[in-house]
């Protein structure tokens, strides 16, 4: 009963805003779903646990994988590339989220980086997407694909590329400073 009443969100654009809210979606789920799910649901988050904790759904916990193998890629990318070290303890990180970060890493733009990332991430949660629209994993998909949507829409150009250049222009003014 609850995905009936949930807006649709495959036809929401960049620009377009959302068609609820994450407040509003949790308020409806307080209503419909059982504590344990509830608790799971409240749970999930864009950036998953260093370490894998098993949440006892398998969707989350797919995804929670991907996310820290996407991560864990990008930090290891980015220490070589800056000639530094990067503790990835012994988890394995495949040859294909390898490339992706290489790309990721490539890109000078902070924004396109991150939409390119966003990219595969929508990509592998759409390959997650169960085709029981009805199930305990469409309110799970909806909650993450909700999720991504509304950080997407938190994106300002202009501010970032304000920060980003604070930031570079405060690394280069140091190097400076200790030559």
């Amino acid at each position: 009963y609850l995905m009936s009443q949930l807006p649709a969100l495959d036809g929401v654009t960049d620009t377009s805003p959302l068609p609820i809210t994450e407040d509003r979606f949790l308020e409806l789920c307080e209503r419909f779903l059982p504590p344990k799910m509830l608790v799971a649901l409240k749970g999930i988050n864009l950036i998953p646990p260093k370490e894998a904790v098993p949440t006892g759904y398998k969707f989350i916990d797919a995804w929670n994988e991907y996310e820290r193998n996407l991560r864990m890629a990008l930090g290891t990318v980015r220490a070589e590339k800056s000639g530094k070290a990067f503790e990835n303890g012994d988890q394995f990180i495949s040859s294909e989220m390898t490339q992706i970060a290489k790309i990721a890493v490539e890109i000078e733009n902070p924004l396109e980086a991150e939409v390119f990332l966003n990219g595969y991430r929508a990509r592998f949660l759409e390959d997650l997407r169960p085709t029981d629209a009805f199930c305990e994993d469409a309110v799970f998909y909806y909650a993450l694909k909700l999720k991504i949507m509304a950080r997407i829409k938190l994106f300002d150009s202009e501010k970032g590329v304000k920060a980003y250049q604070y930031i570079y222009n405060s690394i280069m003014s140091k190097d400076k400073q200790e030559a």
